[in-house]
C-alpha cells in the first residue's frame, strides 16, 4: 500500500478552457491519456492518490461530471483538495459533494483522512503571486493595502481551515500528519509563512502542494527538506504526469 500525489489535472472534457495559454506546450499534449495510463500502470487498488486541485475548468458541478468521472476510474482510493479554479466545489458544501461521490471520491476539506498511522490534513492554501514591485525605501513589496488586506483575509481563512484540519485528526489521536496545499507554502519572496509555521508547530513531515506551472515557476516555493519538514511540488506538468509517492 503506497500514499501517491499529484496536481493540476485541469481537466475540461465538458467546459470550455479559460486559461489555453497556461496549457500550451509539449507537457499538456494528450495528459489526460498520457496521466491515466501511469496511473494504470504504477497505483495498485490498496494504494491512495491524492489531487491536489485544480481538477477541472467547469463552472459548475454539471460542467465537471465527466471530468469527476473520470478521477473516479482511476485505481486506488482518490481523495481530492480544492484548487483556485474549482468553482464547482462549493467549501460550504463539501459534505454534499461527499455524499454524491461517495464510494467514489473523498474530499479534503475541514476534515482529515487516515493513512495507516497518519492523518492526512489540507486546505487550498493561497500565496501572493505579484506584480511585485520597489516601494519608496527601496524594498520590493508585493501587493499595495488594499491588496494587502484581501490576500491578509485569505490567508487567515485558509489558515482557520487548516487548523480545524489539524485540530479535528489530534482529536481523533493522531500525531503523525502529511499536509496537503494547492498553492504553494509561500511566494517567491517568503522564505516563511504562516503555513510552514504550522506545519512546523504539528510536526507534519511532509508537506505537499501544486500549483506552479511551467518549468520557470517551479521553484518559486520551498522544496526539499527545511526545519524537519520536507516540502515537495506536484503540480502534474512538474512531475510528467507521474504521481509522486509520498509514503511507502
Amino acid at each position: 500500500m503506497s500514499l501517491y500525489a499529484i496536481g493540476d489535472l485541469h481537466l475540461h472534457f465538458q467546459s470550455e478552457l479559460k486559461a489555453p495559454g497556461q496549457l500550451y506546450g509539449k507537457a499538456w499534449k494528450d495528459h489526460e491519456k498520457i496521466f491515466k495510463e501511469n496511473c494504470e500502470k504504477l497505483i495498485r487498488p490498496g494504494d491512495t492518490l491524492v489531487l491536489v486541485g485544480d481538477h477541472s475548468w467547469g463552472r459548475n458541478l454539471a460542467e465537471c461530471e465527466m471530468d469527476l468521472e473520470y478521477i473516479s476510474s482511476l485505481p486506488g482510493r482518490k481523495i481530492l483538495l480544492r484548487g483556485n479554479h474549482d468553482m464547482f466545489w462549493d467549501a460550504k458544501k463539501t459534505p454534499q459533494l461527499a455524499a454524491l461521490y461517495e464510494g467514489k471520491l473523498e474530499f479534503l476539506q475541514n476534515n482529515y483522512f487516515s493513512y495507516n498511522e497518519y492523518a492526512l490534513v489540507g486546505t487550498k492554501g493561497y500565496a501572493f503571486e505579484g506584480p511585485f514591485y520597489l516601494n519608496r525605501a527601496g524594498y520590493i513589496k508585493g501587493w499595495d493595502e488594499q491588496e494587502a488586506a484581501h490576500a491578509e483575509k485569505l490567508v487567515e481563512r485558509e489558515y482557520d481551515r487548516l487548523l480545524v484540519s489539524f485540530e479535528a485528526a489530534c482529536a481523533a489521536g493522531y500525531s503523525k500528519f502529511i499536509m496537503f496545499l494547492h498553492y504553494p507554502p509561500t511566494n517567491v519572496l517568503q522564505s516563511s509563512s504562516c503555513f510552514t509555521k504550522i506545519a512546523e508547530k504539528y510536526g507534519a513531515e511532509q508537506v505537499v502542494y501544486g500549483h506552479c506551472h511551467g518549468e520557470s515557476r517551479f521553484g518559486d516555493s520551498l522544496r526539499g527538506d527545511r526545519r524537519g519538514v520536507r516540502y515537495s511540488l506536484v503540480s502534474g506538468d512538474s512531475l510528467h504526469w507521474i504521481p509522486r509517492r509520498i509514503l511507502p
